[in-house]
Formats: C-alpha cells, structure tokens, sequence
C-alpha cells in the first residue's frame, strides 16, 4: 500500500468527521464529531479522550504523570464526557467560560506510537489536538509507520515549472512540488542563474493574514517582500514558499491562537495552550525541495536558528546565515520580542 496515499485518506476523514484505525486502535476527532458519529464510535460511553502533552499541562494533569508531558495524555471518561464537555477540554477558547472542568485522571496510554500518530495527523489536518479514542473504526485504517515515514521521510516530487516575472525579478522561474500524504503545494521561486556561489535562500512559511491580508499582528508580509528583493540584489537565489500557516497549526488554529493572544497570552504560550508545540514546522520537505533543485548548500537568509539546524539534519549545508530584518511596528513589537526572547531569533 502506498504510505502517504493512506496519510492523506486518513486527513481526509479526520476533516470530514470520521473515525480512523492507527495500528488497530480506534481515533475520532473531537473537534469535528457530531452527536450521530460519536454515538457510532462509543455506543457505550466508554472511549477515553486522548490530548497532548501541552494541553495535559493546562488542564492541570501534569502531576499525574511523572515529569511535565512531552507526549499523548488519555484521560479517563467519566459520566459528563459528552461531546460537548470533551470540546471544552480541547478547545482553550472555552477556558475561561468553563474554568472548573475537572477533576481528570490520567491513565496509561496504552498504544502510544497510535496516539502519537493521531495527534500528528491532527496537527496535518489543521485540527484541535484532541480525540475519543478506543472505540469503534469504520475501515479507514493506516498504521503509524506510515505517518512517521510521510512526515519525516516525505517523498517530494516537482509537478510543474514556468517562468514567472515578478515585481521584484524579471528573471524568474517557478516551480511547483507535491508531497506524498498532504494536499498542500509549494512551491520555490528561483530567481536569477546560478553564480557559482551557494543561493541565497529564503524559507518562507504561508502567511495568509501577513502576506495576502498586510497584516500587522506579525512580520511575514515585509520579510516576504525584503527576502525577495534580497534576493534579486543578489542576483542568484530560490524563495521556497512552503505551505505551513501558523508555524503549521493550519489558519483556523492560527486565528484560535490570536483569539488567546487577545486575552493576554504571548505567541507562544497561545500555542501551547492549543496543545500544539510554539514552533511544528517540520523543514524535511524544504529539504526535499532544494534537492530537487540540485542544491545541497545554501546561505539561508533567516533570523531563525531552527530553519539552520533543520536544513542541515537533513543534508543540506548552510555556508552563511544572513540575518533579515523587516516589518517592526507598534502592533507587533510584542511578538518579535516573544520570537527573540523565548524561540531564540536573532534580529
């Protein structure tokens, strides 16, 4: 069977609201059950509900466990388990509505590479990491070899390339990739012809509201528009826009996040709060592009140290950070400090 074809079966019905199978263990998305799909999966009421280490942290189950959560926290069901009340455990935007949902108890995960799997798929889905979990599949079945292999190991191929003149270069190719086990497209912009000197190279993850909308909650929109003049200055260089919006939590988990920023907390206490990580981007696929572009050394035009460390576990030799700076204003000046001081950018 073919691994990232079953990933994306799996997105699929994650989305739709149907329940998946990872390595026989039964998963059914909190956020997008309705009361028909739930009584199918646990006619009984005896599914537990499965979150993330993060949100397991906010709900105060840390103490439970030893150590502070890094992985899938199940929570045992209890009689006022409805669908309603597993939405409020998942959904941070109710914490302050319902405050007291507890008392929770922890217990043994039992089939964690499962759980694991099914959060990730969460995270590829745009979806609340939160499910029932232990009831009744419906045949959608993938196992969780697989989702590890699609994400971390991604099979990327270029679809379709033309020339592209653009505001900033004339001179320009772009050129589009698919991935194995997501819908998403990216795609590089090559701008000039090569030098003989590494390109210079811009990660740029998906910013709907900064790029498309100018928003001034973030920086994304100027550093799109710096990196690529930067580029064309240079003369030689590859802009790869990579599908990854809210540092890959998806655009509807990214406005959840802005939601909880409103209410006082930073970028990334927002995130962990969401039960996500402050940063999910996973720089396997920018690799993978490059690759295909027959580039294996770089000088990556980043503040982020990350997209460094990234690019290089995956073979792809960084010669020179060069820093970027663009786009502080008095509506973000929280965000970049909070980018700095807590997910360690260099400005």
């Amino acid at each position: 069977m073919n691994g990232g074809r079953d990933v994306a079966r799996a997105v699929d019905a994650l989305r739709r609201g149907w329940p998946v199978e990872i390595d026989g263990t039964a998963f059914l998305a909190v956020e997008t059950a309705d009361e028909a799909a739930l009584a199918a999966f646990d006619a009984d009421g005896s599914a537990d509900i499965l979150v993330s280490g993060n949100r397991a942290v906010t709900l105060k189950l840390a103490n439970q466990i030893e150590g502070v959560p890094t992985g899938p926290v199940r929570i045992a069901r209890a009689p006022w388990h409805d669908l309603a009340g597993a939405t409020a455990i998942a959904d941070p935007a109710l914490d302050l509505k319902t405050p007291l949902k507890g008392p929770f108890q922890a217990v043994p995960l039992g089939a964690p590479d499962a759980a694991g799997a099914a959060l990730r798929l969460a995270r590829l889905a745009g979806l609340l990491p939160a499910f029932f979990i232990g009831g009744r599949g419906d045949g959608t079945a993938i196992a969780s070899a697989d989702v590890a292999a699609a994400l971390d190991s991604p099979e990327v191929s270029i679809a379709s390339r033309a020339r592209l003149p653009v505001a900033a270069a004339e001179q320009a190719e772009i050129v589009a990739f698919r991935v194995s086990g997501d819908a998403a497209e990216h795609v590089a912009l090559v701008i000039g012809a090569p030098t003989g000197r590494p390109p210079l190279v811009r990660l740029h993850s998906e910013c709907l509201t900064g790029d498309v909308l100018g928003s001034l909650k973030c920086d994304c929109g100027p550093q799109l528009d710096a990196a690529l003049a930067a580029i064309a200055a240079e003369g030689w260089g590859i802009l790869l826009y990579l599908r990854q919006e809210g540092r890959a939590i998806g655009l509807v988990n990214k406005l959840r996040a802005y939601a909880l920023q409103d209410q006082g907390y930073d970028t990334v206490d927002a995130n962990l709060r969401l039960g996500f990580g402050d940063d999910e981007r996973n720089f396997a696929v920018a690799a993978s592009m490059l690759a295909r572009l027959s580039q294996d050394e770089v000088r990556l035009l980043t503040n982020n140290p990350r997209k460094v460390e990234g690019l290089e576990a995956q073979g792809i030799r960084v010669a020179e950070r060069v820093p970027l700076k663009a786009g502080l204003n008095p509506h973000n000046r929280l965000y970049l400090a909070t980018k700095r001081d807590r997910s360690g950018h260099h400005f």
